[in-house]
């Protein structure tokens, strides 16, 4: 028999084995092992091959219960798929980490470890996927972590103000509070990542920018991690310009989803033409996620694969 431990205090024992135990059930009916609680000490004793499949859902059950304080059901069911598929995750030689926010981000699929060496190898980087990937989530916290290390003087996080159906116009408030919804997803990331008053310090020090991309002409960025998020609702035109802002390292993370565009009808993406025109520079890398990265809730992967289904399908349902 095979025996391994894992450290954890009790209040966190009651987030990962789950009300009346139910975590703990769903992995022992699926994983031949057995895992009991003392001395502050999970466990595992099963063959090797179980226990360090178990081990491992049990660490990242364990990162996501002391980050949130919480732990739901679905997410223990998309641990146990990813490492049931024989999937693993990728530890990085350096892993992503911020200090100020107590936290180390992991990828969860191989092609996500490949985009956070890319992001650190190249100056420039697209990152091209459906929702849910990560494409966002971890050049926020590469760019974190950037500023933490100082790699870089500032961050500059921009999207482009293209409306889904609504015009800036009817949303209520000062041009602060019109932008704000479109810059939401990018401060919801580094929310999850440093506490209100360490990201209100370095919008304070001005070593944080939050701007559309139409504020962006004119400017060159010396020494700052500069991400562009919704890039596929970015022109020709616009996607030019904001290229041509990378000053003296500094480094550009373009991340988008080349099938939500909200542009125009028969408009190009900015996001689809530099990737055609840029690929072949050395110094440029494109990273293609795909719906398998997906690490939302597991019904997201199920949505995206509706969507890429032929409409063929759908004929006479009407």
């Amino acid at each position: 028999m095979y025996e391994a431990t894992i450290k954890v205090s009790s209040e966190i024992l009651r987030l990962l084995f789950g009300p009346k135990d139910q975590f703990l059930r769903y992995i022992s009916s699926r994983i031949p092992i057995k895992a009991t609680y003392r001395d502050n000490k999970i466990r595992i004793v099963g063959n090797k091959a179980d226990v360090k499949q178990a081990t491992l859902i049990f660490e990242q059950m364990k990162e996501l219960a002391e980050k949130r304080g919480t732990l739901l059901l679905f997410e223990v069911e998309r641990l146990f798929s990813e490492h049931s598929n024989g999937q693993e995750v990728y530890t990085q030689k350096e892993p992503v980490s911020i200090k100020e926010g107590h936290i180390r981000i992991k990828p969860r699929s191989k092609k996500q470890a490949h985009y956070i060496e890319e992001i650190r190898s190249h100056d420039m980087v697209f990152a091209k996927g459906p929702a849910g990937t990560g494409k966002t989530y971890l050049a926020v916290a590469l760019a974190l972590e950037a500023l933490e290390k100082q790699y870089v003087r500032k961050l500059v996080f921009v999207r482009p103000a293209v409306e889904a159906g609504e015009s800036l116009g009817f949303l209520p408030g000062a041009l602060e509070d019109k932008i704000n919804p479109y810059l939401r997803p990018l401060l919801d990331a580094m929310h999850e990542m440093l506490p209100a008053e360490k990201l209100a310090a370095l919008e304070e020090r001005k070593l944080l920018e939050l701007v559309p991309l139409a504020y962006m002409r004119g400017r060159t960025l010396n020494h700052a991690f500069v991400v562009l998020d919704e890039a596929q609702n970015t022109t020709i035109d616009q996607m030019k310009m904001f290229l041509t802002r990378l000053g003296e390292g500094s480094k550009m993370v373009i991340c988008g989803d080349a099938t939500q565009t909200d542009l125009p009808r028969n408009t190009t993406s900015g996001l689809i033409d530099a990737i055609d025109r840029l690929s072949s520079i050395d110094e440029v890398s494109v990273v293609e996620l795909e719906k398998e990265d997906i690490v939302r809730h597991p019904l997201v992967q199920k949505v995206v694969q509706a969507y890429e289904e032929p409409e063929s399908s759908n004929e006479g349902l009407l």
